[in-house]
C-alpha cells in the first residue's frame, strides 16, 4: 500500500509516484500494490472534473501507467473515469497492460464534500481473483457504512476488502477510522486493507494512518501519521467469510447490484521476499485523546507546508506581536518550512508594552528566524490627520484600533507585493472569527490562515506541546492576559468572556448545532449564551472575506458550515 502525497491536476508528476510505487512493489515482490482514491488525479479535483480535457487526461496518463505495470503484478490506482456529467470517481485495477474500473458507490454529499455534484455512482461491484484470494475493491465512503458494498462483497465470496482513500483529519477521527474498520472486518469475516491519501490541499490535511485487519478485526498493520510510508503485510486466504455467510454467498447483503468476477492469471514467483512488518501498538481512545494535540499540531504543519510548497512560494510572512497566535503561527511556519523561509515582522504601535516587544524579538531569536521592526507610530499619527477634520465631533473608539490593525495589514501585504513568491500568514484563530474579534483587512489580511479553524485554548495546549519539544515559545506569551493592545490596558476580556467559556459555547452552537436553549440547559449562563450566539451569527460576513485555511475540527467555517449572510433566522 503505498501510502503517498499527491498533487490536484499534476498528472505528470502523480504518474511518476505511481509508476515508482510499482517498481518498489515489483522489487519487493508484491502480488498487488495499490495506491490513493483519486491518486492520478490528486484529490479532491472540484470542478475540474467537468473539463473534458481533465477527463482525457486522466485516461492517457493511466494507459502510460498500465502498460509499464509488470504483467505478474496486479495495480489499483485511483481516477476520475470519464468527464463532464458522466464521470466516475474510480479505481483502477491493472492486469497484464489491461484496465478494468471499479466505480465508487456512495458519494458523500456532507461536510466538506460534494462527490454528487461531480460523479455518478457505481452500478456494478467486481471481485478480483489475485493468486487465488478473492479481492473486492472498495472506494472511501463505501467501507463506512455497515450495509455498503463491503457486505455486498463479503457475501459474495471476498476474502479482503480493499478500501482506497483520501479521508481528511480532523481531532479524534483516527480512533473512530479504527473501531469503524475492525468492526467491517470483523462482521463480514474479510481482511480490510484500508489505504488513506497523505498531504494537504488547500484548507483540507489528509493523515495517512493506512491500516489493515484480519478477518478476526485484530490491526495488523499501521501506517505512519502526517508522512508518505510504504506498507507491506502478508495476507492468507481465510475462511472467515465462507463461516459468516454460511457458506452460501450471493444471499444476505447482496441486494440488486450485480457482481462479476474478474480472475487474473497465476502470478510469476515472487522476485523477492517482503520484509516482515513488526505489530503495531493499538492505542486506548484515552491514550488517543491524550495524542490529538500532537496530531493536530502536525497537521497543521504539513498542511502549511504543502500549501506553500505545491503553490510555489518561497517564504512566508508572518506579523509578530508578542502574543501567542503569532508566536505559534511563526512556530509553525518554522517547523513546516525551515526557519530560512520564515520572515518575522513586529509592528510596534504606541500601545505596544516592552514586554510584547521583548517577546517578539526573544521568539525569531528562538526560532532563528529572520524578523524586520517597522513601528506604525507615525504611520498611525498620519492616518489621525487624515481623518481628522471628518471625525471631528466623534469620540474616539474601535475605529482608532482598526486603524492600526488594517496599517499592519497593509505592510504586510506591501511586502508580500514586492518580495517574490512570499505568503502573508494570517494570526487569528477561530474563536477570534467566531465573534468578530478580528479585523477587516487587518489582522485578517493574508494569503492563508494556519490557525482559522483552531480555538484559542486548542491555541496554547499546542503551543505547550510545541515547548515540550523545544522551549522556543516565550513564557511570556503563555501566560499574560491576551491583549491586541490597541489601546491602553486593553485584554480581550474586556470585550470576551473567558476564553474557556467562550470556546464550550463555540464548539456546542458550531459544531454541534446547538440551540440557545440547548447551550444554556447544558450549564452556561443564559446571558453570556445570548451574547456569545448573537456575535456568531453577526460575524457571517467577515468570515465569508477571510482567507483560506486548514480544517482541524469536525466543522470548519467555510464549506463545512454555510450560513447565510442576510438571515433573520436567531435561535
Amino acid at each position: 500500500m503505498a501510502q503517498y502525497n499527491f498533487t490536484v491536476g499534476d498528472f505528470v508528476g502523480n504518474g511518476e509516484r505511481i509508476l515508482e510505487g510499482i517498481r518498489r512493489a515489483h522489487a519487493e515482490g508484491c502480488d498487488l500494490v495499490a495506491f490513493p482514491e483519486l491518486a492520478l488525479s490528486g484529490y479532491p479535483p472540484e470542478d475540474l472534473v467537468f473539463r473534458s480535457s481533465f477527463g482525457r487526461e486522466n485516461r492517457f496518463h493511466l494507459e502510460r501507467i498500465a502498460a509499464a505495470c509488470p504483467p505478474e503484478l496486479v495495480a489499483v490506482v485511483g481516477y476520475v473515469k470519464g468527464s463532464g456529467r458522466d464521470a466516475y470517481n474510480a479505481a483502477a485495477v491493472i492486469h497484464d497492460g489491461r484496465i478494468w474500473s471499479q466505480d465508487k458507490k456512495l458519494l458523500p454529499t456532507y461536510s466538506v464534500f460534494d462527490e454528487d455534484r461531480y460523479f455518478s455512482p457505481a452500478g456494478e461491484h467486481y471481485l478480483f481473483t489475485v493468486r487465488g484470494i478473492q479481492v473486492g475493491v472498495t472506494i472511501c465512503e463505501d467501507i463506512w457504512f455497515a450495509n455498503g458494498p463491503a457486505r455486498l462483497l463479503a457475501s459474495r465470496g471476498a476474502e479482503v476488502i480493499l478500501n482506497i482513500s483520501a479521508s481528511p483529519y480532523h481531532t479524534g477521527k483516527g480512533f473512530y477510522r479504527r473501531e469503524m474498520l475492525a468492526d467491517r472486518a470483523r462482521d463480514n469475516g474479510v481482511a480490510v486493507a484500508y489505504l488513506n491519501l497523505v498531504g494537504g490541499q488547500d484548507e483540507l490535511v489528509f493523515d495517512g494512518q493506512s491500516l489493515v485487519f484480519d478477518a478476526a478485526g485484530e490491526l495488523m498493520v499501521q501506517g505512519r501519521d502526517f508522512a508518505e510510508d510504504f506498507l507491506t503485510v502478508d495476507l492468507e486466504a481465510d475462511n472467515g467469510a465462507r463461516r459468516r455467510w454460511g457458506g452460501t454467498f450471493g444471499g444476505e447483503g447482496a441486494g440488486e447490484t450485480p457482481v462479476y468476477r474478474v480472475v487474473f492469471s497465476a502470478a510469476a514467483p515472487k522476485s523477492g521476499t517482503a520484509p516482515s512488518v513488526p505489530p503495531p501498538t493499538q492505542n486506548s481512545k484515552e491514550d488517543e485523546q491524550e495524542d490529538d494535540v500532537a496530531l493536530d499540531y502536525r497537521a497543521l504543519v504539513l498542511g502549511l507546508a504543502d500549501y506553500v510548497n505545491k503553490n510555489g512560494f518561497e517564504r512566508v510572512i508572518v506579523g509578530l506581536s508578542g502574543g501567542i497566535d503569532s508566536a505559534l503561527t511563526a512556530t509553525i511556519a518554522a517547523d513546516a518550512l525551515g526557519p530560512e523561509r520564515v520572515l518575522g515582522v513586529s509592528m510596534p504601535s504606541p500601545y505596544s508594552s516592552r514586554g510584547s516587544r521583548e517577546d517578539a524579538r526573544k521568539l525569531a531569536a528562538n526560532l532563528e528566524i529572520d524578523c524586520r521592526i517597522l513601528p506604525i507610530n507615525r504611520v498611525f499619527g498620519a492616518y489621525r490627520r487624515v481623518l481628522k477634520r471628518l471625525f471631528r465631533g466623534y469620540r474616539e473608539d474601535v475605529t482608532e484600533e482598526n486603524l492600526q490593525a488594517r496599517i499592519r495589514g497593509n505592510l504586510l501585504m506591501a511586502l508580500s507585493n514586492k518580495y517574490s513568491r512570499h505568503l502573508v500568514i494570517s494570526t487569528s484563530n477561530k474563536s477570534e472569527a467566531a465573534v468578530g474579534y478580528t479585523t477587516l483587512y487587518g489582522d485578517m489580511a493574508g494569503g492563508f490562515a494556519v490557525l482559522k479553524d483552531v480555538y484559542k485554548t486548542r491555541v496554547y495546549q499546542l503551543a505547550r506541546h510545541r515547548n515540550r519539544l523545544s522551549p522556543v515559545i516565550p513564557d511570556a506569551s503563555l501566560t499574560k492576559p491576551p491583549s491586541a493592545e490597541l489601546r491602553p490596558g486593553q485584554t480581550d476580556q474586556d470585550s470576551l468572556p473567558p476564553y474557556e467559556l467562550l470556546d464550550a459555547i463555540l464548539r456546542a452552537y458550531i459544531e454541534e448545532d446547538a440551540s440557545v436553549e440547548e447551550i444554556v440547559a447544558g450549564g452556561h449562563p443564559s446571558d453570556v449564551v445570548a451574547r456569545v450566539v448573537r456575535l456568531v451569527d453577526a460575524s457571517e460576513y467577515k468570515r465569508r472575506q477571510a482567507p483560506v485555511g486548514l480544517k482541524i475540527t469536525p466543522k470548519a467555517f467555510g464549506r463545512d458550515r454555510r450560513i447565510p449572510i442576510t438571515n433573520r433566522y436567531r435561535g
